[in-house]
C-alpha cells in the first residue's frame, strides 16, 4: 500500500501544498520564502527518511508567521493522511539529537490525541529571517492536525541555529521511527483497537 499523500490549503493569508512519501529515501524540495524555514524541513524529511516537496506562499510582508504556521497544519494533515488507520505502525518514536553544544530530544505518540510539551528557551529572536517562536508554533500546529502527542525538549545548547536545527533532525528521526511498519503488529498498536 502506498503510503503517499498531497495536501493543500488554501486562504486569505497563504497558500501551501504539501506532497509526502513515508516511504521515501530522504529527498526534499522545499520553497517557502523564509531560508531558515526551508532549511529545518529540509533536514526534517532528510532525517526522517521521507520524500517531502513543501511549496508555500505567504503574506510575508507581514511576518513568518501565517506560513510557518500553515506548513505545520498542512504537514500535519498529510501525515495524517498517509498514515490511514494506522495499522501495522510502531505508534512510538523518540530520538535525541546534538548538534555542537546543543541537544535536544523528541518523543513522540501517534495517538491521535494531539498534545505538544516544548521545553526550551531559544536563546535568540531570530535565526536569519526566521522569528525564533515560531518553531513552537510550527510544532504545535503538526501535533494538533497530526493527532500526534508531541515532547520537544531541550537538554542544553546556546545557540539558538544550532538548538532548533537539534529539533527539527530528532522530529524526523523519531517520525521515522514511530512511522515504520512492523509485520508482528496486527492491526494497531492499541488495546482499544484503534488511535
Amino acid at each position: 500500500m502506498s503510503r503517499t499523500a498531497t495536501v493543500e490549503r488554501v486562504t486569505g493569508e497563504t497558500a501551501v501544498t504539501v506532497s509526502l512519501n513515508l516511504d521515501g529515501s530522504g529527498q526534499t524540495q522545499v520553497a517557502t520564502g523564509i531560508g531558515f524555514f526551508d532549511h529545518m524541513l529540509i533536514l526534517l524529511g532528510k532525517h526522517g527518511l521521507f520524500d517531502l516537496v513543501i511549496e508555500a506562499k505567504g503574506d510575508l510582508f507581514v511576518d513568518g508567521h501565517h506560513t510557518v504556521e500553515d506548513t505545520g497544519i498542512v504537514l500535519g494533515q498529510a501525515l495524517a493522511k498517509t498514515l490511514g488507520d494506522k495499522s501495522g505502525i510502531k505508534r512510538y518514536g523518540t530520538s535525541y539529537v546534538p548538534m555542537d553544544e546543543a541537544l535536544a530530544i523528541v518523543s513522540l505518540d501517534i495517538s491521535g490525541r494531539p498534545y505538544l510539551v516544548f521545553d526550551a528557551v531559544l536563546p535568540s529572536e531570530r535565526v536569519g529571517q526566521f522569528d525564533s517562536e515560531l518553531a513552537e508554533e510550527f510544532f504545535r500546529a503538526l501535533s494538533i492536525h497530526a493527532g500526534l502527542t508531541l515532547h520537544v525538549r531541550l537538554l542544553s545548547g546556546k545557540n539558538t541555529h544550532h538548538i532548533i536545527e537539534a529539533m527539527f533532525k530528532a522530529l524526523g528521526r523519531a517520525l521515522n521511527e514511530a512511522t515504520r511498519q512492523d509485520d508482528r503488529i496486527k492491526g494497531v498498536m492499541s488495546t482499544k483497537g484503534m488511535l
